[in-house]
């Protein structure tokens, strides 16, 4: 028998799509014949998910998880919103948000991650998915929040079922106050970012250039006008302070009263819990943000069916 080596393994991983241990094991049948092996795999349906690799997937879910100090929030896409009603695909996605939990929202660690439930890596059971459902899917991204002393609460919108839907988001609460309320305090703090979904959390965290990129449109509209210098720097410092009501989180209208501000919330709170209340960090996932959809011309696509 000829050797099965490492660098055979993962050529035929590459050009198949297939999983690690799937592609070993068709070299082993086929004696290393690269050829062969990618028949093999083909025939048992596992090469299938190469050819679904280039298609766009910006549906799916978004999932959390939360257990004690920690939690994790996870995104997973297919092609379609359909899939995303699976419950196969629900389930892969629940789990991987646990799975987030258990390594530290490191997407690498996860997709190389054992499943018990399949005696196969993460990554390898998506692929079986893939090859099972007929479409292309990613484990996109994940990550995880954590405090020393407090909670983290979680909020998902559009819920497809339970820590499951369209957005998710986990806010981070470091205090020694009653958790319960700590717990209660989040949660709508999270309905708030994702309502109004802030940039930055602190003035002091949004990036200069950005502002400087600001400054630069308003001074430009502003001379426009023909306004004089003195009035066009007053325009210009209201119109930054506008911009960061935009886009911080601290800074903006409580979506929830908009007459306060979300750090007159936290500080009234911290107030009736006789105790300091930091929000030490947020993260929300919308599902597909960033991702260039295909725009479909199914008009032309039947002109080109009907010219073959």
């Amino acid at each position: 028998m000829s050797e099965i080596t490492a660098s055979m393994v993962k050529e035929l991983r590459e050009s198949t799509g297939a999983g690690m241990l799937d592609c070993k094991k068709a070299l082993v049948e086929t004696n290393g014949d690269m050829e062969q092996a990618v028949d093999w795999l083909r025939k048992k349906g596992l090469a299938s998910a190469a050819k679904k690799s280039s298609r766009v997937a910006a549906e799916g879910l978004v999932a959390v998880a939360v257990e004690g100090n920690k939690g994790a929030v996870v995104e997973v896409n297919s092609e379609t919103d359909f899939v995303a009603k699976n419950d196969l695909f629900q389930e892969y996605v629940e789990d991987a948000a646990k799975v987030a939990l258990m390594n530290n929202g490191d997407i690498c660690n996860m997709k190389s991650f054992n499943c018990p439930k399949c005696g196969k890596t993460f990554e390898e059971r998506l692929t079986d998915m893939i090859a099972k459902i007929g479409e292309n899917m990613t484990l996109r991204r994940a990550q995880m929040v954590e405090v020393n002393n407090g909670v983290v609460a979680s909020y998902i919108h559009n819920v497809a079922r339970n820590n499951l839907g369209k957005i998710g988001v986990l806010v981070a609460i470091e205090s020694n106050g009653d958790k319960a309320k700590l717990a209660e305090l989040g949660k709508h703090l999270a309905m708030h970012i994702a309502a109004s979904r802030p940039l930055f959390q602190t003035v002091a965290a949004v990036d200069p250039a950005a502002v400087e990129r600001e400054k630069a449109i308003f001074s430009e509209q502003a001379r426009a006008s023909g306004k004089p210098e003195n009035i066009i720097e007053k325009m210009i410092e209201g119109r930054i302070k506008k911009y960061y009501d935009e886009v911080v989180f601290e800074e903006q209208a409580y979506i929830m009263d908009p007459d306060k501000k979300v750090k007159q919330v936290i500080a009234d709170a911290a107030k009736e819990l006789g105790t300091d209340i930091t929000v030490k960090e947020f993260v929300c996932f919308k599902l597909g943000e960033g991702i260039q959809k295909k725009e479909e011309d199914f008009a032309a696509e039947v002109a080109a069916q009907l010219a073959k």
